[in-house]
């Protein structure tokens, strides 16, 4: 039998490049940004990167009838070159690590590796939820802990955290609302969502079966007061309200929007993704709010993107305490913690609506929310939203002579500067200067949403970006908004610089290629 072949990929044919310059690479690459073809073009099947003995024909056959009849197609390479193959597409990513990450809505700030180290420690990393709750005290030790900062925060009476993300949190909360206004024999139809509040909103009221009304925005972009207590009445379950709302502004009517909705008889959820512009500063409870979710991967700066991981706690009133989904930490009078489940939850917790989960939620972002909390205390998490709402407004102030600031007339922004396309060029549009940003080697910040300005542009910059980053940025903006003014053509072909042009963005979303196969008349079918 022929040895495998160790000595590497199969040979390609580079395709030349050609940069800005009109310098032409042989290779592909264009200086060390470096040209990466897929791994089945690079691999063969005869390519192994190790050297396995074969079997001895004695050998029992432990396959189970199993075994493969035909070659895989998978292919094979070296270690070396596959360390380099991932180690090349790596770099043609963009993380927070490499620099501003500018989403607006997402707050994506630094991860402190203090965070991780916490996680990583023996007895979190290799936790089983089946385990012996006398072998996991320390774990439920952290939620228990973890649960009461959050309520200390939050001036709230109870927490459910099992939920995953903030989509998750958003329905445990009105789930709650729904089991209350159950109990008490008064179900009602429909919650109302004003304009300015995150696009999950509508969407967790329907999944939960409310028929959804909109609520206008002012001229300020704030919730329409007088719009939303003339909408009140006995169909109404609630209102779903995002404070901090999505134009980056917090609503000062808020005591008088949750005092409106209670009178009508309803409940009020608010969207808590935005708790990073006021932690430390503001207590959703004293506004009268009786469910908010807290995205532990924004606020209290986990691992976010990507689909995950995510964590979502959800802080109830007194009124909603009582249908706090199961199980949750109670400490006994003996100090023990204990694990409170649908088999023992007792008379006292019987009107828990049931389980968001089949488990007691996200072990790995409970333990970095709480060494991020622990690390910055109370009066340094009240710094990390004075600083977010800081950096926010240089922003904007900086910005808003060269992009059209809707709101800048409203005052301060709070964690997150909003932006239109009023004043570009005719034919230019807020995906071009987005695409020019990544020429300008930034990843570009939210585009399109919230829905309330034309073409929006929202740019939170967190608490951890330094002056010197935020110039760097703002002159990089201001420059590619300059060009947009002035209807410069080449912005339409942005980004010229990036290791791929511009894609079909809508045909990548409505027809991807996730298969590939062989090229069939020199050309290449990819994933």
């Amino acid at each position: 039998m022929n040895a495998p072949n160790r000595s590497g990929s199969k040979p390609v044919t580079p395709e030349a490049s050609t940069n800005e310059t009109g310098v032409q690479t042989v290779s592909g690459n264009r200086g060390l940004m470096l040209e990466e073809r897929l791994i089945f073009e690079i691999g063969t099947g005869e390519t192994t990167g190790v050297d396995l003995p074969q079997p001895s024909p004695e050998a029992p056959n432990r396959l189970g009838g199993l075994d493969r009849s035909a070659a895989i197609g998978l292919p094979g390479l070296s270690e070396p070159e596959t360390v380099r193959h991932y180690t090349r597409l790596s770099r043609q990513n963009y993380a927070i690590d490499c620099g501003i990450f500018p989403l607006g809505s997402c707050t994506m700030k630094h991860n402190p590796r203090l965070n991780e180290k916490v996680a990583r420690l023996h007895g979190f990393a290799d936790l089983h939820p089946l385990q012996p709750e006398a072998r996991v005290q320390g774990a439920l030790a952290v939620i228990d802990e973890l649960a009461e900062w959050l309520l200390a925060l939050t001036g709230m009476q109870a927490v459910a955290m099992s939920p995953k993300a903030g989509a998750h949190g958003e329905l445990c909360g009105i789930l709650c609302i729904r089991a209350a206004l159950e109990a008490r024999g008064d179900p009602r139809a429909v919650i109302l969502v004003p304009e300015s509040a995150h696009g999950t909103n509508p969407a967790t009221a329907a999944f939960a079966g409310y028929q959804v009304e909109g609520i206008p925005a002012t001229a300020e972009g704030r919730v329409d007061l007088a719009a939303l207590t003339a909408r009140l009445g006995p169909d109404v379950a609630g209102v779903m309200i995002t404070n901090p709302n999505t134009c980056g502004l917090f609503e000062p009517d808020m005591i008088a929007i949750s005092d409106a909705v209670h009178a009508a008889g309803g409940l009020v959820y608010c969207d808590g993704a935005n708790f990073n512009a006021i932690v430390g500063r503001v207590r959703p409870g004293d506004l009268g709010i009786d469910a908010m979710h807290i995205n532990l991967h924004k606020t209290f700066s986990t691992p976010h993107g990507g689909g995950g991981p995510g964590s979502g706690p959800v802080v109830l009133s007194e009124a909603l305490a009582p249908f706090a989904p199961l199980p949750f930490v109670s400490r006994q009078p003996d100090g023990h913690l204990h694990l409170i489940e649908e088999e023992n939850a007792g008379e006292e917790h019987g009107q828990a609506f049931g389980r968001m989960s089949a488990f007691h939620g996200q072990m790995g972002m409970f333990t970095r929310a709480l060494a991020y909390i622990l690390s910055h205390g109370a009066d340094g998490l009240r710094q990390v939203s004075g600083d977010a709402v800081l950096n926010a407004n240089y922003v904007l102030r900086s910005l808003e002579d060269v992009l059209d600031a809707p709101f800048a007339h409203s005052g301060p922004c709070m964690h997150e500067a909003l932006f239109g396309d009023a004043g570009f060029a005719e034919g230019i549009a807020t995906l071009d200067v987005a695409k020019a940003l990544i020429d300008e080697g930034f990843h570009p910040m939210t585009m399109y949403f919230p829905l309330v300005v034309h073409g929006a542009m929202l740019i939170e910059p967190t608490e951890c970006e330094s002056r010197a980053s935020l110039d760097q940025f703002i002159a990089s903006l201001r420059a590619v908004a300059e060009r947009a003014n002035a209807g410069d053509p080449l912005l339409t072909q942005a980004p010229l610089l990036a290791p791929r042009r511009r894609v079909d963005e809508t045909a990548a979303a409505r027809k991807p290629r996730l298969v590939w196969t062989e090229p069939t008349g020199g050309d290449t079918a990819a994933a």
